[in-house]
């Protein structure tokens, strides 16, 4: 098997994040079946004793009131195309007043020139708040000091730090190196005047992995379980020329911790923050979330394959989604999110 500590050039790089778009559209890499979502129900109520028209879904972050729930969850940045879909995401999170994660920084690390692009958008849009993205590897690599500078092309008001163990294993130009992630994770949210938010990305979270992160000075964990794309499908797809690689995506294609076990987990440990995602695909899910104890809920791959229609087809999506979420507030007979949380409107069903 090829050494992970390969060197990647910058086409090489490009190449990469190119093949990740591609392969998150597609169904193969998909582990939608298995998200947990169908044993939520949210329970009816018949008679609300509110009007449609009186329903909320503004939601309190970062000391501030923003008019959703919903994030834009990080997905692709550093090479052509990337720019093109940044914009159409920065638009339509402008207009309808989401949160927006960026593509991974990594490359700003070594390239000062990478982080142009979120300049020119934060310019072009900005209204759109912006959340910082690293991977946990190169946090355990790199200064806290160095990781701030990054940031400063973008003015986030949080940044995001994902853990990708299963990915960075199988990816051929993958960098697993997570000893000493815990330590680093701390002492980056210690240093760092923004708020700090560890991200899964698809393989959710365990009970102990929730409790280990409780008192290191996290804003949020967002569970990110399994049920949607699947990082270890895409690298085995990937891996055309890595027989080996190839065949272990196979064996490990439904890897993870689903987003139910991973919320109903974080319900129960964690004491700070809980964000939402992992294979949610409909405002539905997105209140079945809510009604768990998340603050905000992400989505990627399906805004990334309305945002390849155009602004104006993500933005009608992205409607949608608000009024699927608000129609599961009517018939529950919750005015707010707060409502959403506090009453006991769901129930769980097995298998």
């Amino acid at each position: 098997m090829t050494n992970n500590s390969i060197t990647e050039s910058n086409t090489q790089f490009e190449q990469r994040k190119q093949d990740h778009i591609t392969w998150a559209l597609h169904s193969a890499c998909q582990a939608e079946a298995i998200t947990g979502f169908e044993r939520i129900q949210l329970i009816h109520h018949a008679l609300p004793d509110l009007n449609f028209s009186d329903i909320t879904i503004e939601q309190q972050v970062f000391n501030q009131t923003v008019p959703t729930p919903f994030l834009i969850s990080s997905m692709t940045a550093g090479h052509q195309q990337s720019t093109m879909i940044n914009r159409t995401l920065a638009e339509a999170a402008h207009t309808m007043g989401w949160l927006m994660g960026v593509g991974s920084q990594r490359r700003e690390l070594t390239d000062p020139q990478a982080g142009y692009e979120w300049r020119t958008i934060k310019k072009d849009f900005p209204r759109v708040q912006l959340l910082g993205n690293i991977g946990i590897a190169q946090v355990i690599e790199h200064t806290p000091a160095k990781i701030a500078n990054i940031l400063e092309s973008l003015d986030p008001c949080a940044l995001i730090v994902h853990t990708n163990p299963l990915q960075e294993a199988l990816q051929l130009e993958g960098t697993p190196h997570f000893k000493g992630s815990l330590k680093a994770l701390t002492t980056l949210c210690q240093t760092l005047t923004i708020p700090v938010i560890l991200k899964e990305t698809g393989c959710g979270f365990s009970p102990k992995t929730l409790d280990q992160l409780n008192d290191i000075g996290l804003y949020a964990v967002d569970i990110s379980g399994l049920g949607g794309t699947h990082w270890g499908r895409i690298e085995g797809k990937r891996a055309i020329n890595d027989p080996i690689r190839a065949q272990a995506a196979e064996t490990f294609n439904n890897w993870g911790i689903d987003t139910i076990q991973s919320m109903l987990a974080a319900r129960k440990i964690s004491k700070i923050n809980i964000w939402g995602s992992g294979g949610v695909r409909s405002g539905l899910d997105a209140a079945k979330l809510i009604a768990l104890g998340a603050q905000i809920v992400g989505l990627a791959q399906p805004i990334l394959e309305q945002a390849l229609k155009g602004p104006q087809v993500l933005v009608d999506y992205m409607a949608l989604l608000s009024y699927e979420l608000k129609l599961a507030m009517f018939c529950t007979n919750c005015p707010n999110l707060r409502a959403l949380q506090q009453e006991q409107i769901w129930q769980y069903n097995q298998k």
